[in-house]
């Protein structure tokens, strides 16, 4: 099979300078990395004609006969996949960005262990106005018999014959290579040959802890809480991850809360909208009085300014909108239609109504046009 042409195979234009080379190659070789595509059959070989293509038109001798004679100029230097001397091209251009992918930026050392998370729910008062919730959290708790260490009391770990404590191997492709965590420790860098008892050698117990979680006012669904080295203990002494304490807010029977401002509706009688009046409203800091002007329609709103919440990340509070809903009456007796449709006959002829009057004026120039 034909070889692809070397600038294609980087995507590059032969006009390409020196710095667009190495970022092209460090482009495709992490794309085809055969530890990145264990299940690839392809990406080996990608991955070496990547490398190839680099090693010609990265030096500028092998570059000028491969642009003047093609393939047939560097057969045999092209080749040269497991040279002496790649290595240091390499480094070159990846620097530590492979090592931080495939283990190399990882330090010897027991690992770390998991974060956790749990979701709190509150009410939204208790959002608003700030708790202490105390919370059962199920987590992999440092052994107290061998305190984390994993070996058997009066007992240590030993050093790692394979990685020397270093916790990580080095493994060569040609001239390419990485470090990889140790597969004798498993990257602690120690090895246990008696281990404990009471947690098989892991330094870690299933244990449910009791927390205390300070809850500062303002929060909403979605925040999180930090606590430090709260999560699951590492293995074998290492060090524990961190607990995420997630807020989620209950629904409210009468609020809804959007940022800093609340919402709520507020059902009103259609005498009072037409008269006005003045009712009480909840706030989560007690009841105000709500003055109703005369005439009011259905779906005016209200603002009540200062009674939100104080968001927690700082700022003013925000403001209470109430939305007021007429509402029509009900059970009417005899004699309270009998006044409803003498009071319908005194409204006849009247401007009571411009909403419903423009509504209709509207609907009658619609109905004109399939007449035409």
């Amino acid at each position: 099979m034909a070889k692809r042409d070397y600038y294609e195979v980087l995507g590059l234009t032969r006009g390409a300078g020196e710095t667009e080379i190495k970022k092209a190659y460090r482009r495709v070789a992490m794309k085809y990395h055969p530890d990145r595509n264990p299940d690839d059959p392809d990406a080996d070989a990608l991955f070496k004609e990547a490398t190839e293509a680099y090693e010609v038109l990265s030096d500028s001798s092998k570059r000028a006969a491969y642009d003047q004679f093609g393939h047939a100029a560097v057969d045999g230097s092209g080749g040269g996949f497991g040279a002496q001397g790649a290595g240091a091209g390499f480094s070159d251009i990846f620097g530590d960005v492979f090592g931080d992918i495939f283990g190399g930026g990882r330090r010897g050392g027991p690992p770390r262990g998991a974060d956790l998370r749990y979701d709190l729910e509150l009410t939204l008062e208790e959002a608003a106005r700030g708790t202490t919730a105390k919370i059962r959290v199920p987590t992999l708790a440092s052994c107290s018999s061998c305190e984390g260490s994993g070996a058997r009391k009066g007992t240590a770990p030993i050093l790692c014959g394979t990685c020397q404590g270093s916790g990580q191997i080095r493994r060569s492709q040609g001239f390419f290579a990485v470090q990889q965590t140790c597969p004798s420790c498993r990257g602690r860098g120690r090895v246990i040959s008696d281990p404990c008892t009471q947690c098989h050698g892991s330094g870690r117990v299933e244990e449910a802890r009791t927390l205390s979680v300070k809850v500062p006012p303002g929060v909403d669904t979605g925040d999180r809480i930090r606590l430090t080295g709260e999560g699951e203990a590492g293995l074998s002494g290492g060090m524990s991850g961190d607990l995420y304490v997630q807020i989620v807010v209950k629904p409210h029977t009468i609020f809804q809360r959007n940022g800093a401002d609340l919402h709520c509706e507020v059902p009103i009688s259609f005498v009072d909208a037409a008269l006005g009046g003045e009712l009480e409203v909840p706030t989560l800091s007690g009841r105000v009085n709500l003055k109703i002007p005369p005439e009011t329609q259905t779906g005016r709103l209200f603002r009540l300014r200062g009674k939100g919440v104080v968001p927690v990340r700082g700022g003013g509070p925000g403001d209470l909108l109430c939305r007021v809903v007429v509402e029509t009456p009900v059970h009417l007796s005899a004699q309270q239609k009998e006044l409803l449709e003498s009071f319908r006959e005194s409204l006849q002829g009247g401007r009571h109504s411009p909403r419903e009057s423009s509504w209709f004026d509207t609907a009658k120039k619609f109905f004109e046009g399939f007449t035409r």
